[in-house]
Order: C-alpha cells, then sequence, then structure tokens
C-alpha cells in the first residue's frame, strides 16, 4: 500500500493503484482540541482498538512557596535519605516490594510507561537517580528523578502498607525542593488517569496538565 499527496491537505491510500482510502485534513480555530481527541478516538473503538491506559504530564512547580511544601517533614521515624545515599540492597529490595504490590492489584502497566532499557529482573538502573523514605529497618518508598534538558519525576511510590501518612507528599516535598536550589523551576511528571490519589497530589501542589498519553490496542 503506497500513501500519496494528491493536493494540499488531502492524502490517497492506494493499494496496486486503486483507491482504498483517502484522508483530509482542515484547520479548523473554532474547534476544541478535547473535541477532536474524543472523534478521533472513538473512530478507532469502532475500528476495535480499546483503551488501555491513559495518563496526563504535569508541570510541576519546584518553589515551596506556590507547592506548600515548606513545611512539609516526613512521619515520626521515617527519615528522607538523598539521591545517591540510599543503600542499594534496600533501594533494590523496595522497588521489587512495589512492584509486586502494584502487579497484584492494578498491575504495573497502570504505573506510567517506562521507557529505560533495563535487563530482565534489574529495573534498578542507576541508584543514584532515587530519595527514599527510610524506616530504621527497611524502605518504605522512593522516588527517581531523572534530569536530561527538564527534570522528570519518572517514579513516586510507597509500600500499601505504609501509605496515606504523608510518606509520598514528603518524598515530592524532598525532591521539588533539591531540584528548586539547583535552579529548576519545573518539573515534569506522568500520572496514570485512574491514579486518582497521584492525581490529587499533584493538582494540590499547583501542578498543571500540558500533554496527554492515549494507547488503544487491539
Amino acid at each position: 500500500m503506497v500513501i500519496t499527496r494528491v493536493a494540499d491537505r488531502h492524502w490517497h491510500a492506494l493499494d496496486d493503484d486503486r483507491v482504498v482510502g483517502r484522508g483530509y485534513a482542515e484547520h479548523r480555530p473554532d474547534r476544541p482540541a478535547e473535541a477532536m481527541v474524543a472523534e478521533l478516538t472513538a473512530c478507532r473503538r469502532r475500528a476495535g482498538f480499546a483503551i488501555r491506559r491513559r495518563e496526563w504530564e504535569y508541570a510541576v512547580p519546584t518553589d515551596p512557596r506556590i507547592t506548600g511544601l515548606e513545611e512539609t517533614l516526613p512521619p515520626s521515624g521515617v527519615t528522607i535519605l538523598p539521591a545517591g545515599q540510599a543503600d542499594e540492597g534496600l533501594l533494590r529490595a523496595v522497588d521489587r516490594a512495589i512492584r509486586d504490590e502494584v502487579e497484584a492489584t492494578a498491575g504495573w502497566r497502570s504505573m506510567p510507561a517506562e521507557v529505560i532499557p533495563h535487563p530482565e529482573d534489574d529495573t534498578v538502573i542507576d541508584p543514584s537517580k532515587y530519595a527514599v523514605a527510610a524506616a530504621p529497618d527497611r524502605y518504605l518508598g522512593l522516588i527517581r528523578v531523572v534530569t536530561v534538558n527538564r527534570p522528570r519525576i519518572g517514579l513516586l511510590a510507597v509500600r500499601t502498607t505504609e501509605q496515606r501518612r504523608g510518606i509520598a507528599r514528603a518524598l515530592l516535598a524532598h525532591a521539588l525542593g533539591t531540584l528548586h536550589r539547583a535552579g529548576f523551576t519545573e518539573a515534569l511528571a506522568e500520572v496514570q488517569e485512574l491514579n486518582h490519589a497521584a492525581t490529587a497530589l499533584f493538582e494540590d501542589i499547583g501542578a498543571r496538565p500540558m500533554n496527554g498519553n492515549l494507547e488503544l490496542v487491539r
């Protein structure tokens, strides 16, 4: 099959010189982007596709005067260890425990998509990128921040038994505060649409949605 442009904003799909499909593009400044996305999604669902996941990309301010996190502290008995200071064995243990917990419930595919390649069963590629919430005998949660052009929060997670204690908020306060002191005004973060707790956390500190990703499967 060959796709051929036959005129400005007009394409034909040719199969052995026979037109089997047509495509058009038009400029419609009066049409909201949300309506276009909904129409495209409905079209693909009629073609047999199903929605597998949807996530939103947020721009997250780092200034504690904006986020309201300047006075945020971890709960009693919990210490935040900065990136690069975590014990690698305990870090891998909490990473594996959290992944197993998520996989047993919503499934790991419900978490923000990971694009970094890694060997099978080795999900902690660079331990220096992780800050952790530490109890005396184990780690309770972690946050991974990677900076290429802009800082990106790639993972923020807490063990199931330790949730709703303010640990995720404390980890986020630490990571954003560190970035702010380094001169960054914003970080990026992806949140899966059905993760209402994460959505509420980020929106509560002033994060704003910028982009969205929709994965369809057939």
